[in-house]
């Protein structure tokens, strides 16, 4: 990849998956769910980041043609192989 359009896509690709995995560090230390000042609990607003980073991450792979699937044989599996 040698055009600056693919490297801007690249590094869009990297810093969502830097942001995504920072803010899941973040609902791991804290949990998916907080309480606000009022002691109600709440959505912890660092999932909403992880999953719009995931989606720019995902996006950006994407508009890269990076294949994300595993190569199958298509048709039925085999049983019993």
């Amino acid at each position: 990849m040698s055009d600056a359009a693919g490297l801007a896509l690249l590094q869009t690709a990297l810093e969502a998956f830097d942001a995504m995995r920072e803010a899941q560090a973040i609902v791991r230390e804290h949990g998916p769910c907080v309480k606000d000042r009022y002691g109600i609990l709440r959505a912890n607003p660092a999932t909403v980041i992880v999953r719009d980073a995931r989606a720019q991450f995902m996006r950006a792979l994407k508009d890269l043609n990076f294949d994300l699937e595993p190569l199958r044989a298509p048709g039925r599996p085999l049983r019993g192989v």
